[in-house]
């Protein structure tokens, strides 16, 4: 091993989610002498994780014999499906479309699958590095990705050097998996780099609420999944919400906006609190108290959206990759899936070279390919999109067409020519009663005197521009109350509240001048879910 201060693994995974970690357990299964390495931009594992999460536990069952005889914290088999189309005053139940049945599913807490994969990928000798994110990509001399380099600690927010600063060190190694989750910040350059998004479809994505509650005894119906369609989203807003009802009389709720969505008004987060308040679900709450919360962006764009997935020196796989069955509602098994793919693949090739195909000729990859048309056929709106959607079930994606994505940045419409439909503002008795008491839920730990990870190319724009043509729709989109327009002598200028941030990057996204890019704060920052 070469004396140049960096270290060297035979293979590196960026990422400790369930992609990352089936990679690595999978891979030091099939090959033990080989050594592997994961980097964890979070404090402890599974405090970046988040999802709904009903899965489907196939490979759950082959990563973790016997798991089920153990549970996790939240382990909850569903026995019953249930969707529904929403007024504003009453809820209409509907058949549960075919791609939505849940019989022989779990509703889990992610995180704590998550920690449960870590710690057995340390058993196999897996070096796992929580609080290390990689900033930076490294490059062979021909070209190729050579690993990463960690993040500096301890730089001030001018970014000189503190009292305890400390370099970040290179992470080597000739293969690099990234498994970084949705948006992640290397796959966005690495794709770029590599033009490996050439010839595909616009990459469209969503985002993502959930809070985790206690209710009052007696409230919850365990195993009871319940997914709704329309109020409070316009028609032409793809999105909807989800109830998931646990054990211990305890809830996980949750809503999802398209980020493709037209109206710069329009605000996620009063979208799913007017959700919370529906008739149909506002009692659920009276004596019960909000335990977790927290959001982030979902991969959507599915089959026709997914970039190459091979490079030279590294591949994709999972959220990084944009494997999320929109359809399904299901993103964890894919991950999985794929991460357990790429190892086979890896330990029989030792080369990233034909990882593409082999994930598209895969059940997998044909799972993804049948779906292909469902997401982008709600362009037109809700009715249009659940008729496609109805078409290519019947059909199982043999229709000879792919459909194609919006692009999310460009699909704001002027604020003169927003059609209105947005949620207003209503008052509400069920908490987080605001966005910062939302961010409070999150368990939120970012060093206030850190350099901004949100780094926006021309705050100028923000205001010669947006706010004249969108009237600063990032004040609104962020869950966080991150970013906000304050008025002083010199007149509006925008402040950015980094440490509010619970990397949900919907800002790197939605931003209608693209000049938004988030990076990875110092590492362990962020927030820290409590089994979301």
């Amino acid at each position: 091993m070469p004396d140049d201060g960096s270290l060297h693994y035979d293979v590196l995974v960026i990422g400790a989610g369930p992609a990352g970690l089936a990679c690595a357990i999978t891979l030091k299964r099939a090959c033990p002498s080989r050594s592997v390495a994961v980097l964890e931009k979070a404090a402890s594992l599974g405090a970046h994780s988040l999802s709904g999460a009903v899965i489907e536990p196939g490979f759950v069952d082959e990563l973790l014999p016997g798991w089920r005889e153990e549970p996790l914290d939240i382990q909850v088999p569903v026995v019953r499906d249930q969707f529904a189309y929403l007024t504003s005053g009453r809820a209409w139940t509907l058949p549960t479309p075919p791609t939505m049945h849940n019989h022989g599913n779990v509703i889990i807490s992610l995180g704590a699958l998550v920690r449960r994969l870590g710690a057995r990928a340390e058993s196999l000798g897996v070096e796992i590095f929580p609080g290390f994110a990689g900033a930076v990509p490294l490059w062979s001399g021909e070209g190729a990705l050579a690993g990463v380099r960690v993040g500096d600690a301890g730089r001030l927010r001018d970014g000189s050097e503190g009292p305890h600063f400390t370099p970040g060190v290179d992470v080597r190694a000739p293969v690099t998996v990234v498994a970084e989750g949705c948006r992640g910040s290397l796959a966005k350059e690495l794709i770029r780099h590599f033009g490996l998004d050439r010839g595909k479809e616009p990459q469209t994505y969503g985002l993502g609420l959930k809070e985790l509650w206690q209710l009052a005894p007696g409230r919850s119906r365990a195993g009871t999944v319940l997914h709704t369609v329309g109020w409070p989203l316009p028609h032409e807003t793809y999105g909807g919400g989800f109830v998931y009802h646990l054990d211990q009389d305890r809830l996980a709720i949750g809503f999802v906006v398209g980020l493709d969505y037209h109206d710069p008004d329009f605000s996620p987060f009063e979208a799913f609190q007017q959700f919370k308040h529906h008739p149909s679900l506002q009692g659920l709450f009276a004596g019960g108290e909000i335990l977790s919360a927290g959001a982030r962006s979902l991969i959507e764009g599915g089959y026709g959206a997914l970039p190459t997935l091979e490079m030279p020196g590294g591949l994709l796989v999972g959220d990084a990759a944009g494997t999320l069955n929109v359809p399904k509602i299901k993103g964890v098994h894919m991950a999985l899936g794929s991460g357990i793919l790429a190892a086979e693949h890896l330990a029989r090739t030792g080369s990233p070279q034909g990882f593409d195909e082999a994930f598209r000729r895969s059940p997998l990859g044909r799972e993804l390919h049948r779906v292909r048309n469902i997401r982008p056929g709600f362009r037109g709106g809700l009715f249009p999109g659940l008729a496609n959607a109805a078409f290519e079930t019947l059909t199982r994606g043999l229709a000879p067409w792919t459909l194609a994505n919006r692009t999310d940045w460009k699909s704001l419409r002027p604020k003169t020519a927003a059609r209105p439909g947005s949620p207003k503002a209503l008052v509400r008795t069920l908490p987080p009663l605001d966005r910062l008491a939302f961010v409070d839920f999150a368990a939120n730990r970012h060093e206030e005197n850190q350099p901004v990870h949100l780094q926006v190319a021309d705050p100028g724009i923000c205001i010669s521009q947006c706010m004249e043509r969108y009237g600063n729709p990032c004040t609104r989109f962020c869950p966080a109350a991150v970013y906000e327009i304050v008025t002083d002598a010199r007149g509006p200028r925008l402040q950015i509240n980094a440490a509010n941030c619970v990397h949900c990057k919907a800002c790197d996204i939605k931003d209608p001048y693209e000049i938004i890019t988030w990076v990875p704060p110092e590492g362990g920052s962020g927030p820290s879910y409590a089994n979301l």
